[in-house]
């Protein structure tokens, strides 16, 4: 092609190029320096819910999406084993409520009397064996020991001292009978069924534990362990989303940073209904800056430094879901600039 042609033709595709570019200028609206647009995603916090307990897992009544509220049920444990458990306390709380009712209650009349009768044959005994040692002693005596041989007297003093030892061991049984248990028994006993009770309140709330319950308002987000697998307090069944209260976590910059404030209102709009704004307010300001993280969708440079914003969002329709992009737009009101000092001021300002 001739080059004398080529060069009007570069000449006017530069000049319709400006010319374009111009009346874009033109026609796109001025930002507004009093609203400041901000892009983010919106943050739903959720709950990692697990059993208590270590069991295989009977039953979950709960799936994806589903809505629960706070103190559903939604999963139950295998509680043979702990029925078992429970039983078996129960009956040691009996044995040890028996012991101490028994202890406090003391020695019946009847156990009285015997041993009052015990104490009495055991002195018959006593006063028995004491006249028949006094016989052969008088005996002896009376024959110069020739009427009874050295082996019947010792036998005779041997019974005496063995009846009145078993005289003076059944006063004390009496005595111990009739004053009733130690209170060191007593007390014992008492913490014995206290032990008792508690390892059966503890059995009781393993299987309380055994239910899975929504600790708050929200919505399944995962489930991810199904029934007949084995459950820990490690491994979570469920992830639920709060849906209320919402955020959006947004960045601004320093340049803006001054005009932000707590409580200010703004208004969030989603792609999938633009002209729906729901409102929002700043509840955070982040004290320390960072770099733009790679998830904010906006069409400034990535590398700026910028402070992390967190808007509660109204979202009385639900139309909010984790990690959606969506926009925010403050009305930061008139930029306040300082007064510039008056003709006055500046003469006497540069004379001596």
């Amino acid at each position: 092609m001739n080059p004398k042609i080529l060069v009007p033709v570069a000449v006017l595709a530069v000049a319709l190029t400006a010319t374009l570019a111009w009346v874009w200028a033109r026609q796109r609206p001025a930002e507004d320096p009093d609203r400041l647009t901000l892009y983010g995603n919106v943050d739903i916090r959720q709950v990692a819910l697990a059993f208590n307990g270590s069991d295989r897992i009977a039953s979950l009544s709960a799936s994806e999406g589903d809505k629960v509220a706070a103190g559903q049920v939604l999963g139950r444990l295998d509680t043979t084993a702990a029925k078992l458990r429970l039983a078996q306390a129960q009956a040691q709380v009996g044995v040890q409520e028996q012991v101490l009712r028994r202890l406090q209650t003391g020695s019946r009349a009847e156990e009285q009397a015997q041993a009052r009768a015990q104490l009495a044959a055991a002195q018959a005994q006593a006063e028995l064996a004491t006249r028949q040692l006094a016989r052969t002693q008088a005996t002896s005596d009376a024959t110069d020991g020739k009427g009874v041989s050295r082996q019947d007297l010792d036998n005779a003093r041997a019974q005496q001292q063995v009846t009145l030892a078993q005289a003076e061991a059944a006063r004390k049984a009496a005595e111990l009978v009739l004053a009733g248990p130690r209170q060191e028994d007593i007390a014992q006993a008492q913490q014995a069924l206290a032990a008792a009770q508690a390892a059966l309140a503890l059995v009781q709330r393993q299987i309380d534990e055994s239910e899975l319950r929504a600790p708050i308002d929200a919505v399944v987000r995962a489930r991810l362990l199904e029934p007949g697998e084995m459950a820990t307090p490690q491994r979570p069944v469920y992830t639920l989303a709060i849906t209320a209260p919402k955020w959006l976590r947004a960045y601004v910059d320093e340049a803006h940073l001054g005009r932000v404030r707590i409580g200010m209102p703004a208004q969030i709009r989603i792609d999938s209904a633009p002209d729906r704004p729901l409102t929002a307010r700043v509840s955070t300001i982040a004290s320390v800056a960072e770099f733009t993280p790679k998830t904010v969708q906006t069409p400034e440079l990535r590398t700026s430094l910028v402070y992390e914003l967190r808007l509660q969002v109204d979202d009385p329709d639900n139309r909010l879901r984790l990690g959606m992009p969506a926009t925010a737009q403050l009305d930061l009101g008139p930029q306040r600039t300082a007064a510039a000092p008056s003709s006055d001021t500046r003469t006497s300002a540069g004379r001596p």
